[in-house]
């Protein structure tokens, strides 16, 4: 390949979104029974490959429940604002009720507030006794704090994640770092982490012994990350270089490791191209923030929004479109790929004879870049189905 450059003595290389490629069927199609779309994570078998992101406007102790009842994961964030206040509805009143001026403020002051340990150990037992799994989310720097005290009431599974995670963290403190290895061997329960968009570190923190990675930096609908810092990579090729560590590292040691694709993500292509990209099950956040169960009340924020001095996420309006059910298994009651994913994952499965996920992720990825346009002008002109 040869090399590319930006400019004198700048090297570079072209990466890929979801909206660049396209998949192609062969000669082999499948009946849509025969597709089967569960996967595993940390031990634990899902019969729908898609985490509900740790995002206050998309999970709450009710989200989880119906998450894990419908065969997926729900990931309660455990710095938000489910465990700063005994009855949260106020806080999200204010959140959803303030104006785009002054949102942000709004949100500096409620997440001030701080997380009381009593309520990670009372949000885990409510999620627990809906007889579901219980996923919850810390960043690195208070994963020593809160990890033990979420595993004594019972969490399943601790996803530790920040807007990116690295191997080895410069600090002029030097007993700030997290020792990952370390942790995952006494935390006691299978640990995700992320979020990570390279080869090298998805293959470093493969060995750490987590249970899965999440790939993607600022991808998400409301995250501002790429704007405010300059960072990320298109979703097709991070995930696609996350995946090969995954199954470099799988050769290696016979262990397999959930790659989980993280934000980007809006209709069933998406998730669809995620999977044929490598990914072996999804996380998503504003999709379901429109499911009328959604705390967000049809608003979906992101994670650091509520920053106190450099906010890298804001607040959108996504609306309410339907149930949560609706949303993952239909009937879509909307043309424009929002609701029904799990039939829009099987139903491509289908068309391309992927019968598991692990087939789909052999499928034959081009590069397209009319794929969203070409002959799709009165949808565009009429702004209906792909137009939208």
């Amino acid at each position: 390949m040869a090399e590319l450059f930006i400019g004198r003595g700048k090297s570079t290389r072209r990466t890929y979104g979801f909206d660049e490629i396209a998949l192609v069927p062969g000669s082999v199609t499948a009946d849509l029974e025969l597709c089967d779309v569960s996967c595993s994570i940390g031990g634990f078998n899902l019969s729908v490959p898609i985490l509900a992101s740790a995002m206050d406007g998309v999970v709450d102790v009710r989200i989880a429940g119906l998450m894990g009842k419908l065969g997926g994961l729900g990931v309660l964030n455990l710095q938000g604002l489910q465990t700063r206040y005994d009855n949260p509805a106020a806080a999200y009143d204010e959140v959803t009720g303030c104006d785009n001026s002054s949102f942000v403020q709004v949100m500096q002051k409620l997440y001030a507030a701080p997380v009381k340990e009593e309520l990670i150990a009372r949000r885990v037992w409510e999620i627990k006794k809906q007889g579901v799994v219980a996923v919850v989310s810390v960043t690195p720097n208070l994963a020593a704090a809160y990890g033990p005290a979420a595993v004594s009431a019972g969490c399943d599974i601790l996803v530790i994640q920040s807007t990116v995670t690295g191997i080895e963290h410069k600090s002029v403190n030097a007993g700030s770092q997290l020792n990952l290895a370390q942790f995952c061997q006494t935390i006691g329960v299978p640990v995700i982490v992320g979020n990570c968009v390279t080869y090298d570190t998805a293959y470093r923190l493969l060995e750490t012994g987590v249970a899965g990675i999440l790939v993607g930096v600022g991808p998400g609908a409301a995250c501002t990350s790429r704007a405010v810092l300059g960072i990320g990579v298109p979703m097709a090729t991070t995930i696609a270089d996350c995946a090969a560590a995954g199954r470099d590292y799988r050769k290696k040691t016979g262990r397999q490791v959930a790659v989980i694709a993280d934000g980007g993500m809006v209709v069933g292509g998406d998730l669809c191209k995620a999977i044929a990209c490598g990914a072996d099950a999804v996380m998503i956040g504003s999709p379901l923030a429109r499911a009328s169960e959604a705390p967000g009340r049809g608003y979906h924020w992101g994670m650091a929004t509520p920053s106190p001095v450099l906010p890298r996420g804001t607040r959108i309006k996504v609306g309410t479109t339907g149930s949560l059910e609706e949303i993952l298994f239909g009937p879509a009651r909307i043309d424009d790929g929002s609701q029904n994913l799990v039939g829009a994952i099987k139903t491509s499965m289908s068309t391309l004879g992927a019968c598991s996920l692990e087939e789909m992720q052999e499928v034959e990825v081009i590069i397209a870049p009319s794929i969203l346009t070409e002959g799709k002008v009165f949808q565009h002109a009429q702004h209906i189905g792909m137009g939208r």
